[in-house]
C-alpha cells in the first residue's frame, strides 16, 4: 500500500511538473497568448530573432521600442519591444479566408522584461487566431506559421 501511495505521489508530482513546464510556454490557452522565456538579455534576444527572420527570408517590417515611446511621453515602462514581420505568401492566405484576420497579420512578437529581469517572447497563438476569425480552411498554413515562429523564438532559449 505504501508503494502504491508513493508511486501515486510521484506520478502526481511529475504531472504537476509537466503542467508547470507547459505553462512557461503558454500562459493560458484561453487568452491566446504564447510566452517563451529567453535565456539571453533583451538586446541579444532582439538581435538573434531579427537575424533568424532574415536568415529565413521572412520580411521584417518594423521594430517598435515601446519603452522609449513611453519614456518620451514621461512614462516609465519596463523594456518592451514589438517586432513585426511576416511572409506575405503565407500570411495573406489567412486574410483571403477572412479579411478581418488582417488585424492579426503580419505577425507581432513582443519582447518584454518582467519585474524579475526575465525576458519573454510573447505572441498570439495561431490556433487562437484561427478560432477568433472562424478560419477553418487554412489548417496547414496555421501549423506552418506556428512552426516558423516556434523556430524563430527557439533561437533565444539557450545561451
Amino acid at each position: 500500500m505504501k508503494t502504491r501511495i508513493s508511486n501515486f505521489a510521484t506520478m502526481l508530482a511529475l504531472t504537476l511538473l509537466l503542467i508547470s513546464a507547459a505553462s512557461t510556454a503558454r500562459a493560458d490557452s484561453d487568452d491566446g497568448i504564447v510566452r517563451v522565456k529567453s535565456a539571453v538579455p533583451m538586446s541579444e534576444a532582439i538581435t538573434r530573432i531579427k537575424a533568424d527572420i532574415a536568415g529565413k527570408g521572412i520580411r521584417f517590417f518594423s521594430e517598435i521600442d515601446q519603452s522609449k515611446l513611453a519614456a518620451d511621453a514621461g512614462i516609465k515602462l519596463r523594456p518592451s519591444t514589438l517586432l513585426v514581420f511576416g511572409n506575405p505568401p503565407l500570411g495573406t492566405q489567412f486574410i483571403t479566408s477572412n479579411p478581418n484576420a488582417g488585424l492579426d497579420w503580419p505577425v507581432r512578437l513582443l519582447l518584454t522584461q518582467d519585474d524579475n529581469g526575465d525576458v519573454w517572447a510573447v505572441w498570439t497563438d495561431f490556433e487562437w487566431i484561427a478560432r477568433r476569425h472562424n478560419i477553418k480552411d487554412r489548417v496547414a498554413q496555421f501549423k506552418m506559421a506556428t512552426s516558423v515562429v516556434g523556430s524563430i523564438t527557439s533561437t533565444i532559449t539557450t545561451r
